[in-house]
């Protein structure tokens, strides 16, 4: 029989919280036969309160996070629902005093000798649009469970607008399977920021994982714990070769929050890592252990004001620092014979303030630094010592669901030998949720 859909503009009740204002979403009703949902008004009316309570609940705010679904589809007795969403983003920038050779503000990336070609450059970029598909099945044996994924539009190289999968992953009774964001990261420790990459000390990276959470005490007290896809980023030579890793990255984090809504928190993280690599001369296999500590946070001080922070130290943690992903640091070979391989000490922390003018304007500043640590004979001139990025920005809400604003930014490089040079960048954007 063919299927019949009864579409509403009006929920059945209105959501508000501090952060986003109004949640009050179009919701679909789906019926595989017209006498097969209730007729009784009141009926609807339920079944469309609990699908809005159910996104309202399962909803995930912080660094690079979707906005809420406007649109909703919900099945009889809402035991399955789906909504799709997304955005357009328009950033155009300019590079001027020195670039970051990159279409984000990457301290790693910037040019340490000057040419005619990299004192200055224009972008203009919407490969950072997004759309994402969320659903969510009540069922009876696992509870709520979420299904999510989304995408943007970096996934080829160079330029290009390649689609690319970002999150793919479900969850139920505190698990979480699938492709997420790192454990390690903490999604509320960072400003909002027109540069897609952020602070060059913050860790949003996404992983492949098995991870398990958990909160009590009213939600004051929230622990998790993952087994990860291990990433290794190492500088090999003729004697140190790659190897397809054999032992999951281990974070783990205890929270403690409070506050309205549980807005402000503090975080203490850690991060396990068993990282493989050949020794070709003596045809043996050698693992290193890796570790990192993070302590993390958001602070509210007032209505108005807010304090975004993170602090990370350890070894060999190259996927946990922004600015030193993929840079082979986790191992380095020793600068004189090369018989000898490390892992390499490193630290970053950033600290960064919001001031809420009104409810659609509000102004944000920050500092962030990371440093690779100088080790006698496993360091190497021309390697990468020491990354700053300062920011400064405002946004303003046009509709609830359209943003303006301008940033700017200066980073600099320092390496290994005291070379060093710097780059700056002012930036427009238009983002529209939909």
């Amino acid at each position: 029989m063919a299927a019949i859909l009864f579409a509403t503009t009006a929920s059945a009740q209105r959501y508000v919280d501090s952060v986003q204002g109004e949640y009050d979403p179009t919701i679909y009703l789906i019926s595989v036969q017209e006498s097969g949902y209730p007729n009784d008004c009141c009926d609807k009316l339920q079944t469309m309160s609990q699908a809005t309570q159910d996104y309202y609940d399962t909803h995930r705010a912080g660094f690079q996070q979707v906005d809420r679904p406007q649109f909703v589809f919900a099945t009889k007795n809402n035991r399955f629902s789906l909504a799709l969403g997304g955005s357009i983003v328009m950033r155009t920038s300019y590079d001027f005093d020195g670039i970051s050779d990159s279409r984000d503000f990457i301290p790693y990336d910037i040019p340490l000798t000057e040419t005619y070609n990299n004192r200055q450059q224009l972008l203009m970029d919407a490969s950072t649009s997004r759309l994402f598909l969320k659903s969510i099945a009540n069922t009876r044996t696992l509870g709520r469970v979420v299904i999510f994924a989304d995408a943007d539009f970096r996934g080829g190289s160079g330029r290009s607008y390649t689609p690319r999968l970002r999150s793919a992953y479900v969850s139920f009774l505190g698990f979480t399977l699938g492709r997420d964001v790192t454990t390690f990261c903490d999604l509320k420790a960072a400003p909002t920021t027109i540069d897609f990459q952020g602070p060059n000390a913050y860790n949003f990276n996404f992983a492949t994982m098995i991870r398990y959470e958990f909160s009590f005490a009213d939600d004051v007290l929230s622990a998790g714990v993952a087994a990860e896809m291990p990433h290794v980023s190492a500088t090999y030579n003729y004697k140190f070769l790659e190897m397809r890793q054999r032992v999951p990255d281990i974070p783990v984090y205890l929270q403690v929050a409070w506050g309205p809504e549980r807005r402000s928190h503090l975080r203490a993280s850690a991060v396990f890592r068993n990282m493989y690599v050949r020794n070709d001369v003596v045809k043996e296999n050698k693992s290193l252990f890796g570790w990192g500590t993070q302590l993390s946070g958001t602070v509210g001080v007032g209505p108005w004001f807010r304090i975004f922070m993170n602090g990370i130290y350890g070894q060999g943690i190259t996927p946990y620092i922004q600015d030193l992903t993929g840079s082979g640091l986790d191992m380095l070979p020793d600068n004189g014979t090369g018989e000898e391989i490390k892992v390499q000490k490193m630290w970053g922390w950033q600290a960064a303030g919001q001031i809420g003018l009104s409810t659609r304007l509000f102004l944000s500043g920050g500092y962030s630094m990371v440093q690779v640590e100088r080790e006698n004979d496993f360091s190497f001139a021309n390697e990468y010592h020491q990354g700053r990025y300062i920011f400064g920005n405002i946004f303003y809400s046009l509709t609830p669901r359209c943003r303006i604003g301008a940033e700017y930014l200066y980073g600099s490089r320092k390496n290994m030998d005291s070379v060093k040079n710097h780059a700056n960048r002012v930036s427009l954007q238009l983002q529209y949720n939909f």
